[in-house]
């Protein structure tokens, strides 16, 4: 019998999250990101359930658009890095993907191109994140040469993104929408800033096009509750089961290292899942895991394809019930904060290994 690990999918719920963006900036066009395998869940599977709803959708690199063109999807899709080298730009027209310009190379590789059909283009602009964008005080300087460009479409779209959203006590958002506002004031440009937290807790940033991405997934980018993050459904359920029952006396240790110990006689359930299945092998003795829909405590290390759980308070586990690790009544972004990381890790970090069994 096949363990029963699986990483099951909810596009219904994956749907109602996209919706609910939409509710938020309602005057907005949405762009929704389903780039990195699309957050872990499956890039195809994702962009099919939201393509009908969404004004277009986004990728990091030309091989994830190249993955959903083979996949018969024909929405517009955003390079949200760009083109790597000159060549990208030519399958970019012929394929219809939007392109984004955030450093001069790019800009002058577009403007020597030869292409059969102008490209749809982004302007990326820096307004503090100082990774990727051009110098905001550069924008209006590329935006004129992007204009005079034959290869560029003429309804240019600005764009930035920004550091500190998921913090809502940040002084730096403020100072971004500042900077972009000036940045392209009299541009005659679309605009675009609005990342998940944005969306949830920026309205004057939504301007015409909002880019939600972690959101979609049902999580919320806040450490805090949020009442705008409050409705979301958590698309991925990262569940296993019980496989075997044992009693520890107190002062026995369990697991590699011996990192937890029993202070008290104690009931172990031994789970058929590990880092190996993409839990994460930094979560800490305590982290919640729920088993007949009631929260048990991790109980040692997390080793390559098992965990341990202390169920000594839920006398009625028996073998085969259904463990699961994060998703409804159980919040990734809870359980990466217990392994030192975030939601968005875990889930990008899926590994095929784990099955992903759909609910459609």
């Amino acid at each position: 019998m096949a363990r029963a690990n699986q990483a099951r999918l909810n596009l219904q719920a994956l749907r109602h999250n996209l919706a609910h963006a939409r509710r938020l900036a309602p005057a907005a066009k949405v762009m929704a990101v389903v780039k990195a395998n699309g957050y872990g869940h499956g890039a195809v599977t994702v962009a099919q359930a939201l393509a009908p709803q969404a004004d277009a959708l986004a990728v990091a690199t030309i091989d994830e658009a190249m993955e959903l063109r083979a996949a018969g999807l024909v929405a517009p899709v955003l390079l949200l890095e760009g083109v790597f080298e000159a060549s990208e730009l030519d399958i970019a027209a012929r394929e219809n993907f939007w392109i984004t310009i955030d450093n001069g190379q790019q800009l002058q590789w577009l403007e020597q191109a030869r292409l059969p059909a102008p490209l749809r283009c982004w302007l990326k602009v820096d307004t503090g994140m100082h990774r990727l964008g051009v110098p905001a005080a550069e924008t209006a300087d590329f935006h004129q040469r992007l204009s005079a460009c034959g290869n560029c479409q003429a309804e240019i779209v600005a764009c930035t993104h920004f550091a500190s959203a998921d913090d809502l006590d940040s002084k730096q958002t403020n100072e971004q929408l500042a900077l972009f506002e000036q940045a392209t004031a009299g541009l005659g440009v679309l605009r675009s800033a609005a990342n998940s937290p944005a969306v949830l807790g920026w309205p004057a940033s939504h301007y015409d096009w909002i880019r939600p991405g972690y959101m979609l997934y049902g999580d919320s980018p806040f450490p805090a509750p949020h009442p705008n993050a409050a409705p979301l459904r958590p698309v991925m359920t990262l569940c296993s089961s019980v496989i075997s029952l044992r009693e520890v006396d107190a002062g026995e240790s369990v697991g590699y290292g011996a990192s937890w110990t029993a202070q008290r006689p104690s009931r172990i359930a031994t789970v058929s899942i590990g880092y190996g299945d993409g839990y994460p092998r930094q979560a800490a003795n305590g982290t919640p895991v729920l088993v007949r829909g009631q929260r048990a405590p991790l109980a040692g290390r997390v080793s390559m394809d098992m965990i341990t759980v202390d169920v000594t308070d839920l006398p009625e586990v028996r073998l085969g019930d259904e463990v699961v690790l994060w998703g409804e009544g159980l919040p990734v972004g809870e359980i990466g904060a217990h392994a030192g990381t975030i939601g968005y890790e875990l889930t990008t970090r899926m590994p095929a290994r784990t099955p992903r069994v759909v609910i459609p």
